[in-house]
């Protein structure tokens, strides 16, 4: 496949529903589907004797960690396999020493995955502030007042409920210099536009295949820097994070691999590789310019009272304001088979995700529900 057309052709759901949800979770190709029902058998039967369920597991990891880490301009020893964005930004959090007082600071408009834990850093008497933002951007003097002696600071590449991109490598900057580590949560980049991780500065993102990527549940990835991944110690570790556990003492692994625990399943990694070859066979420049193309569409036909995202589209996540939006997600799902959300932040919101199988039929289709259910 090489179009957005052959990958909307390859993906069963638009076949009877227009689905504009990718930033929640993208369908997968059948290609993408198929690989992972492949490594499944494989994995289950013809390994079993040779060369067994272990080493075939464990080649295929190390293949999969190369894949992504030529994905993400990286190298593979600075990628771990984890099973979500949750999941990679949870092992950062327990693999740092934390003590009562410490500060981690996050901005207001993150997403679950990077508020969760630092509430649970609370009972241990850690300190968390919030850094203020305003429609999607960040206040950048309030930025720096948090961040004066904080020792992590968590943010979004691209936020969830804007569809803005944050200045990151400016704010990994900052933190740096003020004495803080900085994890960037990125699930909602890799799939919409190039992405090198290397350029942030960043000492870890947390990433997943689910959404814009195409793959399936349970293949996330975590990237972090090689200059300060011996710094981490995991908090929870298993055969996979250690060199040699034979006999009862342990040596971490090199390396991201360390933030690896123990048995998890081959196939949602195996899709992984298959999207990135999928992604990489269209070309990830058409696949960006398709989702802009689609964006500024769908803003073009909204009202400026109604548009909370930006009036020039800076993703495929595209924000607007609405009447009741359980409502009208509802009617627009049950009366013109489109798909989109709602959000709890900013309240009276719904959200399109528009991706390179999108097409402009899916964008007149929206508009023309929001002007009878939404407006």
């Amino acid at each position: 496949m090489t179009t957005p057309a052959e990958i909307r052709e390859s993906v069963p759901i638009f076949e009877e529903t227009r689905y504009l949800n990718t930033g929640a979770s993208g369908p997968s190709p059948r290609p993408i589907v198929e690989r992972a029902q492949e490594t499944i058998e494989a994995h289950e039967w013809e390994s079993a004797a040779d060369p067994g369920p272990y080493p075939y597991a464990f080649d295929l990891y190390e293949d999969v960690r190369e894949d992504v880490a030529a994905f993400v301009g990286a190298s593979a020893d600075e990628i771990a396999l984890t099973q979500s964005t949750t999941d990679g930004i949870n092992r950062i959090a327990c693999a740092m020493e934390w003590e009562a007082g410490d500060v981690i600071v996050r901005t207001d408009l993150e997403h679950p995955a990077g508020v969760l834990p630092w509430q649970r850093l609370k009972r241990q008497g850690c300190e968390v502030r919030v850094a203020p933002t305003d429609e999607g951007r960040i206040d950048r003097d309030a930025y720096r007042d948090a961040i004066e002696d904080a020792k992590l600071v968590c943010l979004s590449a691209l936020t969830w409920n804007y569809g803005t991109y944050l200045p990151v490598a400016e704010l990994v900057e900052e933190a740096h210099d003020a004495g803080a580590r900085v994890l960037v949560d990125a699930v909602q980049v890799p799939g919409q536009c190039d992405l090198d991780v290397s350029e942030w500065g960043a000492d870890a993102v947390a990433m997943a295949s689910h959404k814009w990527m195409l793959g399936l549940w349970g293949g996330g990835f975590l990237y972090v820097n090689e200059d300060v991944v011996d710094d981490l110690h995991p908090g929870q570790i298993g055969y996979r994070s250690v060199a040699d556990a034979g006999d009862g003492t342990y040596e971490l692994k090199d390396g991201a691999a360390r933030f690896e625990i123990g048995t998890t399943n081959p196939a949602p990694y195996a899709a992984l590789s298959a999207s990135i070859e999928l992604l990489e066979s269209v070309g990830i420049d058409t696949v960006e310019s398709h989702i802009q193309d689609l964006a500024t569409r769908f803003v073009d036909g909204v009202p400026e009272e109604r548009l909370v995202s930006p009036r020039e589209p800076e993703s495929g996540l595209v924000t607007v304001r609405v009447d009741d939006p359980e409502e009208t997600v509802e009617r627009l799902q049950e009366e013109y088979d489109v798909v989109v959300r709602s959000l709890p932040s900013p309240e009276g919101v719904v959200r399109a995700s528009l991706h390179v199988y999108n097409d402009a039929s899916d964008v007149d289709r929206l508009l023309e529900g929001l002007r009878e259910v939404g407006w």
